[in-house]
């Protein structure tokens, strides 16, 4: 019995995957075209547009049609954003800790908010 080489086996198996690769697109094509020919139908019949479709493929809202067809504009960033801002509040136990009134709220605050004292923890701006 003839010996085959491992580079003659990688060829064969190289050129098998190919036409495997071809079939597999050829099939996904034709299925495709199938489920094009069934949406488009489909479309007609509800009196859908292309413009509607589109928008609504790209949307955010996932699976969901658009509410408009009208694009959003981004939403604009607050003129604050990623600026730093004096702090607005002291703790009165430990006059380290500050809290400028953004984003996750201290216990501390929480605290003091609890209480009705928040007031006493602020930061009187000097004149």
């Amino acid at each position: 019995m003839p010996r085959v080489s491992p580079s003659s086996q990688l060829e064969k198996i190289r050129a098998a995957r190919i036409k495997l690769e071809k079939e597999e697109q050829r099939l996904m094509s034709r299925n495709h075209d199938k489920a094009l020919t069934q949406i488009v139908q489909l479309a007609r019949s509800a009196g859908l547009t292309a413009e509607q479709i589109a928008a609504a493929l790209g949307s955010k809202s996932k699976g969901k049609a658009a509410k408009s067809t009208t694009a959003k504009a981004p939403k604009a960033k607050r003129a604050t954003a990623g600026r730093k801002v004096a702090p607005k509040y002291r703790d009165p136990a430990n006059p380290e800790q500050t809290w400028t009134g953004r984003g996750r709220t201290p216990a501390w605050v929480q605290a003091l908010q609890a209480a009705g004292q928040l007031a006493t923890a602020e930061i009187k701006a000097a004149e």
